[in-house]
């Protein structure tokens, strides 16, 4: 099936959405972007997302020559165009990127442009992570570093993330259903490659701090569940001790919204099955976007 898209002011096809090989984006990972999830075809915390990549936009001096509202409306309406496929997959994955545009003569940032700006949809990969609500994955920590913010400001969310695929490689080795998990030049855990992570120990949620890790919208939507539901929240450093030693883990990010992780480094935690408390935030989540999400999961997920 087609979906249709936004792009640089058009409404095209998935499929004609091109980039110039001389574009920033494709040539130094020049972009900055956003993903969101529909649930019952809404898109989660839509605003919030703008808002973030608006951040990465002010921080890396990239102009959309959109406004906020405007990537909003946008976003919003790609959802509307794309409606009638929605019933065969269930809910849409919503992405947005914007790029600083083809390179100048002279091949420097600031005089790259216009920017390439495009927002589309596909479906939610529910297979990728369906069995896991029930069985948890593992997660294996990599030698691959998280950037240090005296570089690139992990912050941004950027395609400027070449570390991200060398940790995948690398976990691939040593665990083929293995999910990296990275940490700083002090050996703190920090993040995913595309999710945050949190333990809990003696029923207080935990997470690394900001200070070297994306500041996740479902990483906010755990503090604001949690302050529902009476549970602590602390950040702070993790080691891989915490890690090993914690009464549960899970990692959070857009789609499957809370994963349970059930091994770290080939070593069970606590008994090897989802936490009480990891399942008490994902049944919250289900009550709040109005569908059980481990239901449509299952009943969406294809290899």
């Amino acid at each position: 099936m087609e979906y249709t898209a936004y792009f640089n002011g058009s409404w095209v096809p998935n499929s004609e959405i091109r980039i110039d090989p001389f574009d920033r984006g494709f040539l130094v990972g020049d972009v900055v972007f956003e993903t969101e999830r529909t649930f019952n075809g809404k898109v989660f915390r839509l605003r919030e997302h703008i808002e973030r990549l608006y951040r990465s936009l002010t921080y890396t001096r990239i102009d959309s020559e959109l406004s906020p509202e405007e990537m909003l409306d946008i976003s919003e309406e790609v959802v509307r165009r794309n409606e009638h496929l929605r019933s065969d997959v269930g809910d849409f994955t919503v992405h947005q990127f914007v790029t600083r545009g083809k390179n100048g003569p002279r091949f420097r940032a600031r005089d790259a442009g216009p920017p390439t700006v495009s927002v589309r949809v596909s479906p939610v990969s529910f297979g990728r992570y369906a069995e896991a609500y029930s069985s948890g994955v593992h997660g294996v920590i990599s030698r691959v570093r998280s950037y240090s913010s005296e570089s690139l400001d992990p912050k941004i969310k950027t395609y400027s993330r070449m570390h991200f695929n060398l940790a995948e490689m690398e976990v691939a080795d040593i665990d083929p259903e293995g999910w990296p998990i990275l940490t700083d030049l002090g050996g703190h855990l920090t993040e995913g490659t595309s999710y945050n992570m949190f333990l809990v120990t003696d029923g207080v949620i935990r997470t690394p701090t900001d200070r070297a890790v994306l500041q996740g919208v479902s990483r906010g939507m755990v503090f604001d569940l949690a302050r529902q539901l009476d549970i602590p929240v602390v950040e702070e450093d993790l080691q891989p001790y915490d890690l090993y030693t914690a009464d549960e883990a899970f990692f959070t990010t857009t789609s499957p919204c809370v994963v349970p992780v059930t091994k770290a480094d080939n070593r069970q935690i606590a008994d090897g099955k989802p936490g009480p408390i990891t399942l008490q935030l994902l049944a919250a989540w289900s009550e709040t976007v109005g569908l059980d999400i481990v239901d449509q999961a299952l009943m969406y997920a294809k290899d």
